[in-house]
């Protein structure tokens, strides 16, 4: 890696023009279209080295523009006559890989020709085969598929001359390393690459010192990981609460448009339904959802037609629409990279925004461990109480009075009616103004009783033990009283024929049955690696179509043949642990391993080309949604 590492602070602005970095013609009419008036940092420094063909390592945070600083060097140096494939993006999820993908037509709108194809797993290969025989340009996908193509032989990357690892610390983490060097070995050795990541792991460091030429590295700076534009609080809630809590804050705040977190995509449901019943304009999104249903969501919530948006963090990734104004975690992330993901919805482009976290008792430390990661503190927020809701609630009763008596057609008609009545029944016309109230009101009361109250919450004191994603009101307990009990409430247990033996880990199983899936990270309950296969929970309420997709799934090269489990009987038992066999682990040829909470902990320290020399850290556990 060359030695200049030019360092930029985010906050700086460029002086700069698009012009400026060697972009012309087609590409500056397309980006005057979308409103880009200067390069952000990352731009700035990795548009010029990329125009003059050199590798590049980009260090950037989310929201700071790293798919513009790759996609308009790509685009300018573009053969469009050639149509075997010249550019292949890769991207740890399809969500990110359809974002780009779009990103890459906009910036294209003035460039007559260009072909840009998304290649992902949950969509039908046949769409897939037919543009790649008519030829594009450009191939945005995941790992998982494009291994199939080249597996199956559809997908020629012999004449690649760009490749770009966008992510690629997130594609470690879902298990994708062995994948992913397995692309960068198909193809030519002549090829530009860029690899963009938010961290610097020594996994990434070595697969850059492997696979680019004395690539420089570009390093975005920023004070904080979330912008100092947004105000971020958080309110200690049991997990009851929530809802309530929510529906307050709703009344109380003045947003314009609110993404609301969740960690699962049933619950992104069960909340936009509650949102709805009261009367709320909600919508929810998650990882199935189909792209053409997340795009006329995503443009309601863009025309005032749709106020909250209830998301997992698979599904907002990417998501800019000015209108956000605040974002609310529901449920607080179990990492700080998602919590920054999650805040840089608003307060993005220099606007201003506010993020509330809900926190349960319990979840002190991961409270914590955001303030250090943001290097910003989180200022705790009260409970809206009764009268601050009721002073909103009357205010908004008194304009809804003024509004009408601005309809003085309306107005004019209704008068005699009413004077009739005061004629004819002797009430003053108060107490007939106050009746008609509570006939629009209805069964509803207007005003909150101070004496419902909730029980304020308070953090429970630090034991020492871990914060667990579920160690809250939901009833999950403590690991050690569910063990042997089963599947987790709502799951169902499948078999996949691969385990310990095919060093296989549960972040290879998740990236590889998410992608191929179209399931979120949320879907997935306990996995149990065993010496030859692993048991997975799944949602239960699993569509077959999602099954038919899993069952051509390939994991370290074999297939999965995925199927519901039988119970012990039908496995010829193992009495491993609770998340790997902790028996039958110990003392193999491989080094003895005594496995551990999510599996064989020994068998999987290679480094990122999958061996057992490099990297002795120990395997990431699965992040859920």
């Amino acid at each position: 890696m060359t030695s200049d590492s030019p360092e930029t602070d985010a906050a700086d602005a460029p002086t700069q023009t698009f012009a400026d970095l060697g972009l012309d013609g087609p590409i500056l009419k397309s980006l005057k279209a979308v409103g880009y008036e200067t390069p952000s940092a990352i731009q700035a420094e990795t548009i010029p080295l990329l125009l003059e063909g050199g590798d590049v390592v980009g260090l950037a945070q989310t929201g700071t523009g790293k798919t513009a600083a790759f996609a308009l060097p790509i685009l300018a140096r573009l053969d469009k006559a050639q149509k075997a494939p010249q550019a292949l993006v890769l991207a740890p999820t399809r969500e990110l890989a359809l974002q780009v993908c779009e990103a890459f037509e906009r910036y294209a709108a003035e460039i007559k020709g260009v072909h840009v194809l998304p290649v992902y797993g949950g969509q039908g290969y046949g769409v897939q085969l037919s543009a790649l025989r008519r030829g594009v340009h450009i191939v945005v996908g995941t790992p998982g598929r494009i291994m199939d193509h080249l597996d199956k032989g559809t997908l020629d990357l012999s004449e690649l001359k760009y490749l770009v690892l966008d992510e690629a610390d997130e594609m470690l983490k879902m298990g994708f390393a062995e994948d992913v060097e397995t692309i960068l070995a198909s193809t030519p050795d002549d090829k530009q690459v860029a690899l963009f990541s938010a961290t610097m792991p020594a996994s990434i460091r070595r697969l850059s010192q492997r696979y680019l030429t004395d690539p420089t590295e570009i390093t975005v700076k920023r004070k904080t990981t979330t912008s100092s534009t947004i105000t971020q609080r958080y309110l200690v809630v049991s997990y009851q609460q929530k809802m309530d809590a929510l529906t307050r804050i709703l009344e109380v705040e003045n947003f314009e448009a609110m993404i609301v977190f969740t960690r699962t995509k049933n619950d992104t449901e069960t909340v936009a339904e509650r949102l709805r019943a009261r009367g709320l304009a909600a919508a929810a999104i998650s990882g199935d959802v189909a792209q053409a249903q997340r795009e006329r969501t995503i443009k309601q919530l863009k025309d005032g037609k749709l106020d909250i948006l209830v998301a997992t963090d698979v599904a907002a990734r990417g998501l800019d629409v000015e209108r956000i104004s605040h974002v609310v975690n529901f449920d607080i992330p179990i990492d700080t990279e998602s919590y920054v993901h999650r805040v840089g919805r608003t307060g993005r482009a220099g606007r201003t925004g506010d993020a509330i976290s809900f926190i349960t008792p319990r979840e002190r430390r991961m409270l914590t461990a955001i303030e250090k990661a943001t290097r910003q503190p989180l200022t705790e927020m009260h409970w809206p109480s009764a009268d601050e809701v009721n002073a909103t609630r009357l205010a908004r009763f008194d304009d809804s009075i003024t509004a009408a008596l601005e309809q003085a057609d309306r107005i004019s008609r209704f008068r005699d009616i009413i004077g009739h009545y005061v004629e004819h029944h002797d009430v003053p016309e108060a107490d007939v103004a106050a009746a008609l109230a509570v006939v629009a009101q209805g069964e509803t009361p207007l005003l909150l009783d101070p004496a419902d109250e909730p029980k304020r919450q308070q953090f429970a004191p630090d034991r020492g033990t871990r914060d667990r994603a579920r160690d809250d009101a939901r009833g999950a307990g403590r690991d050690d009283d569910r063990r042997g009990r089963g599947p987790s409430e709502g799951f169902t247990t499948y078999r996949i024929e691969v385990g310990k033996r095919h060093k296989v880990e549960p972040r290879q199983i998740v990236g590889a049955l998410a992608n191929e899936g179209g399931l979120a990270r949320g879907d997935f309950g306990k996995i149990t690696i065993k010496p030859e296969f692993s048991l997975v929970e799944l949602p239960s309420t699993l569509p077959p179509s999602a099954l038919n997709r899993l069952s051509g799934t390939r994991i370290s090269g074999r297939l999965i043949e995925i199927k519901p489990d039988g119970g012990p009987g039908s496995r010829g038992g193992s009495r491993g642990g609770r998340y790997g066999d902790r028996n039958d682990s110990r003392g193999d040829s491989r080094g003895g391993s005594r496995g551990g909470r999510y599996g064989d902990r020994g068998d999987s320290r290679g480094d990122f080309r999958g061996d057992s020399r490099g990297d002795d850290r120990r395997p990431r556990k699965p992040r859920w949604d």
